[in-house]
């Protein structure tokens, strides 16, 4: 580690794009140990960087001996703000070929069978719906020869048990696949995107302080907290300020954070990191204030282009539509942010199509490349004012904002709607246990 940041100090980055035509990239060769014959082989590695999984190292192992081979995936990015987890209905033979992406923190599930994989038991991998089966079906056949000697009663049912597993890949019935990651680094492909994907939902939630021991970013012993009201005084009268690291090349950095009033709204924190090694920049804000007793719904019509200069504040809970485009983007997928309306598609576009992975290499397809950039070009016609559209930002936490240019009377293009939050909306939220009036549990 202190070689990493020395490099990243003097302005170099060990992480690198994934790329076939840097020849020099090459990985490092490591001696060392083989599990298998315990004589030596060759481990490789490689630092590099791909979109959704942050940074990572990939390594593999070969015998040159005995022919045992390995492959690892690690994250070695930062951890997210929140956990989170993809729920996946398998229908279709198509649908095996999505990509997964899995942290090494990630629990798998199948409900159907009532199998779980357990954190930490699995290395981190890149792979696909067929491919994490492929790799429970391996890990279980594993150890049968040994099962069939000591215990030949329990190899026979595990024997039942991997048959029904290896039958979920004809799909000859939907299953559900539930990969649930408290780091937040964990990712399963949407093949329509820009579109909403039906048969798949992702949902972010806070980590439990358990959770947190486990990623090893708290200690067992740590559960001291600053007082609220000394913290929320010292952000109001000064800028605040801490070390981090830069999300981009890792190098040390530093954070700054205010406390702002935003008028005719609330509070917000403000977060800016400014990377004086390789100049990468990023902004995110974060409510001020508590969960409101009901969520908000903000529709804007956009009639004008000088509507893309209205400030725009996202929480981190908030969800955005474009009814016209048949779009909507999860909660957490841009993080908060206090921007323009032309910042906000901006960021829209470079999500879903100018850095989206799945439009290049091996995992592009004609029809998805053509689909997004029909996408982007619709979004840019937005930004120049050549196309009316609806934006619908929907925050279950009632955190959101779009500035009101005709305050302080009332908009005549924007409309706010107050609505009762869902049991699944208060589950995101952590408000399980702090239901609000006219909310039921189904």
């Amino acid at each position: 580690m202190s070689l990493i940041a020395e490099m990243n100090v003097r302005g170099e980055s060990v992480f690198k794009d994934l790329s076939a035509d840097d020849e020099d990239w090459l990985p490092t060769e490591i001696q060392s140990l083989c599990m298998n014959c315990y004589q030596d082989g060759t481990t490789r590695m490689l630092l590099t960087k791909i979109p959704f999984f942050k940074e990572i190292i990939v390594s593999s192992f070969s015998c040159s001996n005995c022919g045992w081979s390995n492959t690892e995936i690690q994250s070695a990015g930062r951890i997210q703000d929140q956990g989170v987890c993809y729920t996946l209905r398998v229908q279709s033979k198509q649908d095996l070929n999505r990509e997964v992406v899995k942290a090494e923190s990630a629990t798998i599930r199948i409900p159907e069978l009532d199998f779980e994989i357990p954190p930490f038991t699995q290395k981190g991998s890149l792979s696909t719906v067929e491919g994490v089966i492929d790799r429970a079906v391996a890990g279980l056949e594993q150890d049968q020869p040994a099962r069939r000697q000591l215990d030949s009663e329990v190899a026979l049912k595990i024997d039942d048990f991997i048959q029904k597993l290896k039958e979920l890949k004809r799909v000859e019935d939907d299953f559900t696949l539930v990969i649930e990651d408290p780091s937040g680094n964990s990712f399963v492909e949407n093949p329509v995107a820009p579109q909403k994907d039906e048969a798949l939902t992702v949902t972010r939630f806070k980590r439990s302080p358990q959770q947190d021991v486990q990623l090893g970013i708290r200690a067992d012993d740590d559960l001291e907290q600053e007082p609220e009201d000394n913290t929320l005084d010292a952000m109001r009268n000064e800028v605040l300020v801490f070390n981090t690291n830069c999300p981009e090349c890792n190098a040390p950095a530093s954070t700054n954070m205010k406390l702002v009033q935003i008028p005719h709204f609330k509070e917000v924190i403000i977060m800016a990191t400014n990377c004086e090694t390789c100049g990468h920049r990023t902004n995110e804000v974060k409510s001020g204030g508590a969960t409101e007793d009901q969520g908000t719904r903000i529709t804007l019509n956009i009639t004008d282009v000088s509507d893309m200069t209205r400030d725009v504040l996202k929480s981190e809970t908030c969800a955005i539509l474009i009814p016209e485009l048949e779009f909507e983007l999860g909660m957490a997928a841009l993080g908060g942010k206090f921007t323009t309306l032309e910042g906000l598609l901006k960021d829209i576009k470079d999500l879903t199509v100018t850095k989206n992975p799945f439009v290049c290499g091996d995992s592009s397809s004609t029809d998805r490349v053509l689909q997004l950039n029909q996408f982007g070009e619709k979004l840019d016609q937005i930004i120049t004012g050549e196309l009316k559209v609806h934006i619908i930002l929907e925050d279950p936490a009632g955190n959101s904002y779009i500035q009101n240019v005709y305050a302080p009377e009332s908009d005549p293009e924007m409309t706010i709607e107050k609505y009762t939050r869902s049991y699944e909306d208060n589950e995101e939220l952590g408000l399980n246990d702090m239901k609000t009036e006219g909310y039921q549990e189904d």
